[in-house]
């Protein structure tokens, strides 16, 4: 029961990030984290995370808005290297909480029309924070897709964009996982392996759905799933 609940969250998470740009850890790492413990949970979500994400980018690599991912994904990925490198020794609870009120104000904000802008110093300072808080708890994507509501980039250009930042931080973190909990991921692989399998296939189905979704719809509903998200994880953590 527990892997066929794993892969029917693995499967709507696919879909809602293809669609989002975020979810797959935001929905899988909860539960997994029920079962596993959060450390754990975090680095078996990065291998699914990471597939779906490279499909999802290769769909959409010609949306790619690349001043966007030169400066705030840049310093995402430097971030999330960072905080990977600080999860086996931080605790995530509190962090969490602080992660959960950052995704509530940005998703509460674009849900009432109030429109945060970033210049080039302000995507290097929120890209750095939202990839720090996400290699530390894991759900890097809603506070990323939260930051990049700050950018005036239209549907495709924002999952695109916001698919290749979550790739390099993925890129940077994956290694300190496998590093670090090689042998813990080993003996669960058949569960991430089915994890992995349904995400693509939601990917797949994702993919279908956005391009169904009318442009001016489209920021209010990610702020929407945002904050939906940071509320749930204020039960969660």
């Amino acid at each position: 029961m527990f892997e066929t609940l794993i892969a029917v969250v693995a499967f709507a998470g696919g879909v809602i990030a293809s669609v989002a740009g975020f979810g797959i850890g935001s929905l899988i790492t909860p539960i997994l984290a029920m079962q596993y413990g959060m450390k754990l949970a975090v680095a078996m979500v990065a291998i699914p995370h990471v597939a779906g994400t490279a499909l999802r980018f290769w769909f959409l690599r010609k949306a790619l808005d690349k001043h966007v991912l030169l400066t705030f994904g840049v310093t995402s990925a430097i971030g999330g290297l960072t905080g990977a490198l600080l999860h086996a020794w931080i605790g995530g609870r509190y962090l969490a909480y602080i992660l959960a009120a950052l995704l509530i104000f940005a998703g509460f904000t674009g849900v009432v029309g109030i429109n945060l802008k970033f210049g080039r110093t302000g995507a290097w300072i929120a890209g750095a924070l939202s990839g720090l808080l996400g290699g530390l708890v894991g759900n890097q994507g809603g506070i990323r897709a939260g930051a990049m509501l700050g950018f005036d980039v239209p549907k495709e250009s924002f999952v695109a964009t916001a698919t290749a930042v979550g790739l390099l931080i993925d890129g940077a973190r994956l290694p300190v996982y496998l590093y670090t909990e090689g042998k813990e991921l080993a003996n669960v692989w058949p569960l991430i392996a089915g994890a992995t399998v349904a995400v693509l296939v939601g990917t797949l189905v994702g993919r279908l759905i956005l391009g169904r979704i009318p442009e001016a719809t489209f920021k209010r509903l990610v702020s929407g799933l945002i904050l939906l998200l940071g509320i749930s994880m204020l039960f969660v953590s």
